[in-house]
């Protein structure tokens, strides 16, 4: 079953008991690994993230390798990382060995887009449950890497890795463009639908997006991923620090 084809065994399906299992565990070792992760300046957060971006690129080597071993190598958007999730791939190459803006871009990332794409895909996991049993390699490797992408955005804002700023809104947004630009070309010629810009993905709100706006889908698309992960994570970020100024300020006014 662990490496099984598509068919060989009834898939886990979405939101079921097998997927809050799933779900449930990856939220419990999220919050073990944040508990036990020891930092002590911003060095460790540097190394975190770079041991865990190579595990990560290791992984994602052998799901390719998987896809192509049971006969599914042609099939584009089955073997090109260029999806937003897999942002995680790059941006940690960025963080972890990048300089100047190109070091920003990764950690800008990983400190908003990382967490939103973490929690919208462990909440629903469209690309592997659907396919595969749960206990196939697929469907764990989708919930590690996803997993990994929150613990890394909770360890670079826990620690304060980085300042973040409302303006770094350009670096994500570059990052963002980037994928989007090969996986439109390649859409293009393929008829994928890498970054899930080029047609519709039923069950999804990106649908109704697909069938409400006709030839303005991709650019708005392009837009919206660009622009809304990084505005919302930036958002809940100020209310945190916000709210947390407010509560220690009460708390020195009692003492």
């Amino acid at each position: 079953m662990f490496l099984s084809k598509p068919g060989e065994y009834e898939p886990c399906g979405v939101y079921n008991e097998k997927h809050l299992i799933l779900f449930l565990c990856t939220i419990a070792l999220i919050f073990v690994a944040v508990k036990f992760t020891k930092v002590s300046n911003q060095d460790d957060v540097k190394k975190i993230i770079r041991k865990s971006t190579i595990i990560i690129w290791i992984l994602e080597i052998l799901k390719t390798l998987f896809i192509i071993s049971i006969g599914r190598g042609r099939e584009i958007n089955k073997i090109v990382p260029l999806y937003y999730c897999s942002l995680l791939l790059y941006s940690g190459l960025l963080s972890s060995f990048g300089k100047g803006m190109f070091k920003r871009m990764g950690d800008v990332f990983l400190a908003t887009g990382a967490i939103v794409a973490g929690v919208i895909f462990i909440i629903y996991p469209s690309t592997s449950l659907p396919d595969y049993p749960m206990l196939h390699f697929i469907s764990l490797h989708s919930f590690f890497f996803h997993g990994t992408m929150i613990y890394l955005g909770i360890i670079v804002n826990k620690y304060k890795y980085i300042e973040l700023s409302f303006w770094d809104i350009k670096y994500y947004a570059t990052l963002v463009l980037v994928l989007c630009i090969p996986a439109y070309v390649l859409n293009t010629r393929f008829e994928s639908n890498l970054m899930f810009i080029s047609q519709d993905f039923p069950g999804t709100p990106l649908s109704g997006l697909y069938h409400s706006t006709g030839k303005l889908f991709t650019p708005l698309n392009c837009l919206v991923q660009m622009t809304c992960p990084f505005i919302g994570m930036w958002g809940i970020l100020k209310l945190k620090e916000i709210f947390g100024d407010t509560s220690q300020k009460s708390s020195r006014k009692i003492s």
